[in-house]
C-alpha cells in the first residue's frame, strides 16, 4: 500500500487568479464576504497580496493595499496569508536599496503576512537574498523560487542548481513559477522528483492553465512527491489563471494524495466568485480556451493581450504575428531570461518597437539599456556583445549585485512626503510608486477627487502617449525621465530613446 502523503493546496482567488483574468482588478469589498468561509476550507496559505495587487490598488480601485492586508489578515483568523514578491524589486519594477528591501518585509509580516514568496525574473539568486534574509529575520517563511521557463540553457540541472543555491541562502522551501504554463507533465515529474532528492525543501508548483497543460503538470507533479499545488476558486480558474481547486481537490479525492478539503465549502467559495465575476470585464481570449502558441512563444498571456493593446493603439494590430516573432529573437539577444516582471515587460516593449520601427534596435528604451549594463542582474546566458556595445557605448556593464549600487532613500523620502504621511508604510508606498502613492494619498487628504474606477486616468495615459508619439529625443528624455520613477506604469507605455 503507497504511504500517504497528503497534497496541501494554496489559494490564488484573492491575487494572482484576478491579476490573470481580470487585469488586478477585484476590490476588498468583494472578497471579505467570503473570507469566513474560505477560513474554515484547511488550506495550506492563501495567496492575498504582492506582485500587481500593490500598485493596481492605489492606481485604479483607490484602495489602500497596507489597509487592504490589514482587513484580510482580521478576517483570516485560521489560514496563513502569503504574498508575491520580486526579490530585490520588491513589488515595483526595480531594484530597490536593501533598507527598502528590509522594511518592506518588516511591514509586511507586521500587518499580517506569513508566507513571502522570492522570486527574481532572471533567476539571479543574488537578487534574492537580501529577501530571504530579512523574511527569516522576521520569523516568516521564506519560499525561494525557480523562474521556470524553456531555453537552451534551462535543463533540469540548471534549475537543481539554483534550487540548492537558494537553500543555502536559508530558504525554508522551493516553489516552481511556471508563469506562461510551460512546463509539461513528464517534466514536472522529473523536475520535482529532481529537487526533493538533491535538495531536500519541501516543494511548491505554481502554474498557469495558458497551455493547457497545468492540471496534467499537477497530478504528474503529486506523484513525484509535491508538497503543495497552486490553485483557483473554479470560478476564477483556466484560462491564464490557475487549474480549479474543486477540480484538483476532487481528482485527489479517496487517493493517498487526498487533500482533505470539503467540496461543499469549495463550491460555496466558488458561487461566490461567480457573482463577483460578473462585476469585471474578464476577455474571452484570456478567460477562455488554450493558447498552446505559448509552447512557442514562451509569452505568458497578460503579456500577449498587452502586446495586442500596443499594437492597437498605433493602428498596427495586423503587426501582432511578427511582435510574437520577435519576442524570442530579443530574448535571446537578452541572455534568454525567463519572461516574467520585469524582464516580460522589456522583452516585448523592445520587440513592438523593434517591428513598428522596421528596424532592430533603432530605438530602445531605457529599461533595455539597464539591463545590457547589468542593473537587472546577471542573466542566465551571454548578452548579445555587439548590441551591448552599441547601446552602451563606451559605458562598463556592472558584474557586482545591483543593489550594491544604490544610496539609502528612506530618510529622504520621508521628508519629501512628510505633509500626507499618515502611518509609516505610506513611506514605502512612495518610494515604490512615486507619482502614483502621491497621487493616492492627496484624494485621500481630499486634495483630488475620488478616482472613476481609474478610466479617466487610464485615458489620459494613452491620450499623452499618443500626443507625444512624434517627439524628438528630448521630449523622449523628459518623458522617459517621469516614467523613470515608477517604471513601466501602466505596460501600454512604451517610452523609449534613439540610438544614436
Amino acid at each position: 500500500m503507497q504511504e500517504k502523503k497528503q497534497v496541501k493546496i494554496t489559494d490564488t482567488s484573492l491575487r494572482d487568479a484576478h491579476q490573470s483574468l481580470m487585469a488586478t482588478r477585484m476590490k476588498t469589498e468583494d472578497m471579505l464576504p467570503i473570507a469566513e468561509t474560505m477560513d474554515k476550507v484547511g488550506y495550506h496559505s492563501l495567496e492575498v497580496w504582492g506582485g500587481a495587487t500593490f500598485d493596481s490598488c492605489m492606481r485604479f480601485l483607490d484602495e489602500d493595499p497596507w489597509e487592504r492586508l490589514i482587513s484580510l489578515r482580521k478576517a483570516f483568523k485560521n489560514t496563513r496569508l502569503q504574498m508575491l514578491l520580486r526579490g530585490q524589486n520588491i513589488v515595483g519594477y526595480r531594484h530597490y536599496p536593501d533598507e527598502v528591501v528590509e522594511e518592506f518585509v518588516k511591514k509586511a509580516i507586521a500587518n499580517g503576512i506569513d508566507i513571502i514568496r522570492i522570486f527574481d525574473a532572471l533567476n539571479d539568486v543574488r537578487n534574492m537574498q537580501k529577501a530571504i534574509e530579512a523574511t527569516k529575520a522576521e520569523n516568516g517563511h521564506a519560499q525561494g523560487t525557480i523562474s521556470y521557463t524553456i531555453s537552451p540553457l534551462h535543463g533540469l540541472n540548471h534549475f537543481v542548481e539554483v534550487a540548492a543555491k537558494i537553500k543555502n541562502m536559508g530558504a525554508d522551501s522551493i516553489c516552481i513559477k511556471d508563469m506562461a504554463g510551460l512546463i509539461s507533465p513528464y517534466d514536472a515529474y522529473e523536475l520535482v522528483k529532481s529537487l526533493k532528492e538533491e535538495v531536500g525543501l519541501p516543494v511548491q508548483l505554481h502554474c498557469h492553465y495558458t497551455s493547457g497543460m497545468a492540471s496534467m503538470a499537477y497530478l504528474k507533479a503529486v506523484e513525484a512527491g509535491v508538497d503543495v499545488i497552486d490553485t483557483a476558486s473554479a470560478a476564477i480558474s483556466l484560462g491564464t489563471s490557475q487549474p480549479p481547486t474543486d477540480s484538483m481537490v476532487a481528482s485527489l479525492k479517496n487517493t493517498p494524495y487526498d487533500t482533505g478539503m470539503d467540496l461543499e465549502l469549495l463550491g460555496e467559495v466558488s458561487n461566490h466568485f461567480k457573482e463577483v465575476r460578473k462585476k469585471y470585464d474578464i476577455p474571452l481570449d484570456v478567460a477562455l480556451g488554450v493558447d498552446t502558441n505559448v509552447l512557442n512563444y514562451q509569452i505568458p498571456g497578460g503579456m500577449i493581450s498587452n502586446l495586442a493593446s500596443q499594437l492597437r493603439e498605433q493602428n498596427a494590430s495586423h503587426l501582432l504575428g511578427e511582435v510574437l516573432k520577435e519576442v524570442p529573437r530579443v530574448r535571446a539577444d537578452l541572455g534568454h531570461p525567463p519572461l516574467v516582471t520585469p524582464s516580460s515587460q522589456i522583452v516585448g516593449s523592445q520587440a513592438v518597437v523593434n517591428v513598428l520601427l522596421g528596424e532592430r534596435y533603432k530605438m530602445v528604451s531605457n529599461e533595455v539599456k539597464g539591463y545590457l549594463k547589468g542593473l537587472y542582474g546577471l542573466p542566465p546566458g551571454e548578452m548579445n556583445q555587439e548590441l551591448q556595445k552599441q547601446v552602451l557605448k563606451e559605458e562598463t556593464p556592472v558584474t557586482c549585485r545591483p543593489a550594491d549600487l544604490l544610496e539609502p532613500v528612506m530618510e529622504k523620502s520621508r521628508e519629501e512626503i512628510k505633509e500626507y504621511i499618515q502611518k509609516e508604510e505610506d513611506v514605502l508606498s512612495y518610494i515604490l510608486f512615486p507619482n502614483v502613492a502621491v497621487d493616492f494619498l492627496k484624494r485621500k487628504k481630499g486634495e483630488l477627487p475620488p478616482l472613476d474606477n481609474g478610466k479617466k486616468q487610464k485615458q489620459e495615459s494613452v491620450a499623452q502617449k499618443k500626443n507625444n508619439s512624434g517627439a524628438g529625443k528630448k521630449q523622449w528624455d523628459k518623458l522617459q525621465k517621469i516614467i523613470d520613477q515608477d517604471l513601466m506604469q501602466v505596460f501600454g507605455n512604451v517610452l523609449v530613446y534613439p540610438v544614436q
